[in-house]
């Protein structure tokens, strides 16, 4: 199985809306917890760990650079 890396979902604003409304409500530690456990739940499924290394790098190679960690920013209104 290879990475797709161009557009794959049906409905991309959907999904999106469905991701903003799992963060509504929580902090930042629970947003955080979120993303994570979402992660973790999407890897197992994917369960090929080729795939997943390649988006892992992907990810990493195309983000943004992180603001620094004393950086008072509350990202809730964001997530």
């Amino acid at each position: 199985m290879a990475l797709i890396l161009t557009p794959n979902l049906a409905a991309p604003d959907d999904f999106y809306e469905a991701l903003i409304t799992a963060h509504q409500g929580l902090d930042t530690a629970a947003s955080h917890a979120l993303n994570a456990r979402l992660v973790l739940l999407l890897a197992n499924h994917i369960g090929d760990l080729a795939v997943l290394r390649e988006a892992l790098q992907a990810a990493r190679d195309s983000g943004p650079v992180p603001l620094p960690a004393s950086s008072n920013n509350d990202h809730r209104d964001n997530a």
